[in-house]
């Protein structure tokens, strides 16, 4: 059994790859809760023979790695990826960008471009021949959410969902228009240039906490994939332990 873990700046998921296939077994710890101790009494039942780790919170990543005392291999743009990396520094590129372009290339072929709704929005290109191109890092949906409460006296805090209508009829409605429709405006303005620099047809294929919801109005995305992210781990995992 390999053990799958995605390391974000907001949660860290853990998975299993059986023989090759993604068991339905899942965990996630909020990672500013992460230890040895809760990585010991989430895992306590598991039996693994090695990992691989995502991580872009380099602590956390260092702290796992003394963790565990089974093979364990760190993706980085020195792993043995399903793409080919064609960009100025490699060294900056995320680990879970290399994950969602490595899922995206081996499920949808290129070009494709994949889209992380996560703590960032980060927008990631692969060339019909597997070549790690680049992308965009935008501000989350997190960001447009809790920024006006936390700078404002009066704007409460609110859980994203669809708006009723464009037209706010109170102010946890206005601000719904604004974090969901707004934010699918950014969402579609930065995927039309995207279109418009690659010359052609490709795939979008989205992922991440409020894929579901900013998706749901933008036909330009193609695909949601809740596991893109565990299956590039997974991939890069089987072709480097």
């Amino acid at each position: 059994m390999h053990l799958l873990i995605d390391n974000s700046n907001t949660r860290t998921k853990f998975a299993l790859d059986k023989n090759g296939e993604l068991s339905a077994w899942r965990a996630i710890i909020p990672t500013s809760e992460l230890s040895p101790q809760r990585l010991t009494s989430t895992l306590a039942d598991l039996a693994f023979t090695q990992v691989t780790l995502c991580s872009v919170v380099p602590r956390c990543a260092e702290m796992m790695e003394a963790f565990f005392k089974v093979p364990t291999h760190r993706v980085s743009h020195q792993s043995r990826l399903p793409i080919s990396i064609d960009y100025p520094q490699p060294e900056q590129i995320g680990a879970d960008r290399l994950a969602n372009s490595s899922a995206a290339f081996l499920t949808y072929q290129g070009p494709v471009i994949g889209i992380d709704f996560g703590t960032a929005v980060t927008f990631d290109v692969v060339s019909g021949n597997g070549a790690y191109l680049g992308g965009v890092i935008a501000p989350g949906t997190a960001s447009l959410r809790d920024y006006l409460h936390q700078k404002t006296a009066l704007l409460p805090a609110i859980t994203l969902e669809e708006p009723r209508s464009a037209i706010g009829r109170s102010t946890e409605d206005a601000m719904q228009v604004g974090a969901v429709i707004g934010y699918r405006g950014l969402i579609r303005e930065i995927l039309s240039a995207l279109t418009t620099e690659l010359n052609g047809e490709l795939t979008v294929v989205a992922t991440g906490g409020d894929a579901a919801l900013i998706s749901a109005g933008l036909p330009a995305i193609h695909h949601l994939d809740p596991d893109l992210t565990l299956r590039g781990i997974q991939a890069i995992g089987q072709q480097n332990l």
